[in-house]
């Protein structure tokens, strides 16, 4: 056999194995940059994470915030699908909890009283009687630090943040990591927290989704919400549970088959609408913490086909419908945010869970490890 001949059928047969080799994973990547400054003068930095198939998230150091995340639609056309600002400034002068991540304890405490042990713990008010997501000082208003950075087939954003014992009045030191993974169709996020002292905990991400687009003309009105729950936790005129577990049989908060999110959203017959001035109420998926992630909510927009499921292993989701957005706040791309410009489903335990026996437990022990995670999963459907 010639050399010719050799060199030929080896050529061939590289041929044959690189046509028949898997094609590489795509390499997506993660990009740090400045976003902006404190008025002490602090910075504050946005790693901006592309999965190369047209999702994309960037997360700032401020608050571990959700600041934008782009999802085709089903024409391929990407466009930002949650509310927030452009600017580190505007987080400060119109704090509307837009993708934060929220704690020491997310919802609402009523009176900003609770017990461990016997002893009782006193937290600042910030919302009428109570205490919400954390207090006016909460997770969402500290710079976190950036821990880590990965590109590749999954890029991720780490961020750490360590809460002082007594810190808006909590005990115990607590150490809090949040990772934000993007994947080929699903942002993941993953809230990690330890402690020094027994201490209560419920973190969660507090993102406005708005799936026609941030900047859209339209509100989620017109969006189908399914919620896999046959209970929910009523409250009262302060928005705290009563305690009760109520059906959702025969009322507006009936969402187990899909529905449009304004078809009973002004039904004023219901007390808790009127108390709500619409949706923001808990949902019982489950009656506590999982091993394995679960459904808690999907929606569809349809005239983009964009498809949200949120999946956790928290029990509870509360579901907001922006119902105090005012049109003050002015988002990312210049557009007045109102009312029902955006919704909110925030994986999380129930409502003042440590004033309510019936709601299980919050507390947070040392050598425990608290652990939320959340999976936003995209998809499209097609007309």
């Amino acid at each position: 056999m010639s050399n010719h001949i050799r060199l030929a059928l080896i050529h061939a047969a590289w041929a044959c194995a690189l046509a028949a080799a898997p094609a590489p994973a795509w390499a997506g990547t993660a990009t740090r940059a400045p976003f902006g400054a404190l008025p002490d003068g602090r910075a504050v930095e946005a790693v901006t994470l592309d999965n190369g198939h047209g999702l994309r998230a960037r997360i700032i150091s401020y608050g571990a915030i959700l600041q934008s995340l782009d999802v085709p639609d089903r024409t391929g056309r990407s466009a930002n699908v949650v509310l927030g600002y452009a600017d580190a400034a505007t987080y400060l002068t119109h704090p509307n909890y837009f993708g934060a991540t929220v704690g020491r304890y997310a919802n609402r405490i009523a009176g900003g009283h609770f017990e461990i042990d016997g002893h009782a713990y006193q937290l600042p008010l910030n919302n009428g009687p109570n205490s919400l997501h954390g207090g006016p000082l909460g997770f969402d208003k500290r710079i976190w630090r950036i821990v880590a950075v990965h590109a590749g087939a999954e890029p991720s954003v780490s961020l750490a943040y360590t809460s002082a014992d007594g810190e808006q009045g909590y005990p115990g030191t607590l150490s809090v990591t949040a990772t934000y993974t993007l994947g080929a169709n699903a942002l993941r996020v993953d809230y990690r927290a330890t402690t020094s002292a027994p201490t209560i905990v419920n973190i969660t991400n507090h993102s406005f989704f708005n799936l026609a687009g941030e900047a859209s003309a339209h509100t989620i009105l017109d969006e189908r919400l399914t919620i896999p729950a046959s209970t929910f936790t009523p409250v009262n005129a302060a928005l705290i549970p009563t305690g009760e577990f109520r059906s959702v049989a025969g009322t507006p908060f009936d969402f187990r088959a899909p529905m449009m999110i304004g078809a009973r959203i002004r039904d004023g017959r219901d007390a808790q609408i009127r108390f709500g001035q619409g949706y923001d109420h808990n949902y019982v998926v489950t009656r506590a913490p999982t091993r394995d992630l679960h459904l808690l909510a999907r929606v569809e927009d349809p005239g983009s086909g964009r498809v949200l499921e949120i999946l956790s292993n928290q029990p509870g989701v509360q579901f907001y419908a922006g119902n105090f957005l005012d049109g003050t706040a002015v988002g990312t791309s210049s557009h007045s945010y109102r009312q029902s410009d955006g919704l909110a489903l925030e994986p999380q335990l129930f409502p003042d869970t440590p004033n309510q026996l019936a709601f299980g437990s919050a507390r947070l022990d040392p050598g425990q490890t608290y652990e939320n995670r959340i999976v936003y999963r995209f998809s499209v459907r097609r007309r």
